[in-house]
């Protein structure tokens, strides 16, 4: 397995990021969401280096295969942990994928480091400018519904997870969108993950600011967003974004829930390869 040095706990001990690089071409990075690895990437993973590609998905610190040290799930460190991935692995002219919690590690690796490196940013369903509601943010999400998260997964685990994973796709009886197999894979992604990085990311998705960071975006942007999702709303989101970015390309799914890499994984991966490549060529296998 392949790792990533992006620093050292407060014992000394190496904290490691695990990563996945496959392909050859122009490097794209894809950074998952909240609470799962970059495993949830598996079909962007197997369809997007074969056209060309590289790309690499790494699991955030405290989620997967990397460490799980105490701290450090802030957006100025899960930034500078990007920075490492794309500094040890040198690469140039990146195209970075953020979905959800993903998308403000772009944002502030953006604004943190001048974007270098970076020829292009996509944000899927993600939290980006700002998810929580306040006087100056009124299309937000309330503190209260961050609240009833944080105290049902210190109240039951588990259980949070199993049903958080059915709103993420928008699971009813009416539509049942993915499998139960699905959701229990999802469901071991997050719970292998250590429980206070789980707290400490949602704490920091739901009450990060990145409306300062958005000017320093001035790389072509692709938005994309689904219009029934439940988990992070497009009121919130998606249109506040393609707001403070008018010269994005802003794409809304209908009908597609928060998951969207997998409900409308065809679309997800022809929108990103048409959005990376200036035209799509064929396979090579």
């Amino acid at each position: 397995m392949s790792f990533i040095k992006v620093g050292t706990d407060t014992n000394g001990k190496d904290i490691e990021v695990y990563y996945q690089d496959l392909g050859t071409g122009k490097p794209v990075v894809l950074i998952h969401g909240w609470p799962l690895s970059s495993s949830m990437w598996d079909y962007q993973l197997n369809e997007l280096p074969k056209y060309g590609l590289r790309v690499i998905a790494y699991d955030r610190r405290g989620f997967g295969k990397s460490s799980q040290p105490w701290d450090g799930y802030d957006y100025d460190t899960l930034a500078a942990d990007l920075k490492a991935v794309l500094d040890t692995l040198d690469l140039q002219d990146v195209t970075l994928v953020g979905f959800s919690m993903g998308g403000g590690e772009i944002a502030r690796y953006m604004s943190s480091y001048a974007g270098a490196r970076v020829s292009k940013v996509a944000f899927v369903s993600a939290v980006t400018p700002y998810l929580l509601k306040t006087e100056d943010n009124p299309d937000g999400v309330d503190q209260s519904t961050f609240d009833e998260i944080t105290e049902n997964l210190l109240q039951d685990r588990a259980d949070f997870l199993q049903t958080f994973g059915k709103q993420f796709y928008g699971v009813s009886l009416l539509n049942p969108a993915v499998s139960q197999a699905h959701l229990d894979g999802d469901f071991a992604r997050a719970y292998a993950a250590s429980y206070k990085a789980t707290l400490d990311c949602a704490a920091a998705f739901s009450s990060t600011d990145f409306r300062p960071d958005l000017p320093s975006i001035n790389v072509p942007t692709l938005i994309i967003h689904g219009d029934a999702d439940k988990t992070v709303p497009i009121e919130s989101s998606g249109e506040r974004l393609a707001e403070a970015l008018p010269s994005a390309r802003y794409i809304v799914y209908e009908g597609a829930p928060h998951g969207l890499y997998f409900t409308e994984k065809e679309r997800l991966n022809e929108d990103l390869l048409a959005f990376v490549k200036e035209s799509v060529s064929s396979p090579t296998f």
